[in-house]
């Protein structure tokens, strides 16, 4: 099994992601939403193929995988390497996901 590195923005999103659930639905929300999205990387590391890579294809980003959070409208954004699973973002379905990939914010 790969490790998963976060990049700095999957990490601000992932803390912006529990902030927000923890603010409209409360702390345990907010648990929840941390425990799913890091339960959400245990497949990738394991069969980092797993992934679908159509947003990758659409936004012409060679390798680029997308897995869902299950319970939550949030994907993680990843490529495989060679030692490691380098997981780019935590985006919600409601953002202009192609947008953020194509501009690298």
């Amino acid at each position: 099994m790969k490790r998963a590195r976060l990049r700095p923005l999957a990490e601000d999103d992932l803390v912006d992601a529990v902030r927000y659930y923890a603010k409209e639905g409360g702390p345990a929300l907010g648990e929840r939403v941390f425990d799913a999205a890091i339960a959400a990387l245990i497949p990738i590391r394991r069969m980092p193929a797993i992934g679908s890579p159509r947003l990758g294809l659409l936004c012409e980003i060679a390798g680029l995988r997308a897995w869902r959070v299950t319970g939550f409208p949030l994907q993680w954004f990843y490529f495989e390497k060679d030692t490691e699973i380098d997981v780019v973002r935590l985006l919600g379905d409601r953002q202009d996901i192609t947008a953020l990939l194509n501009n690298g914010e």
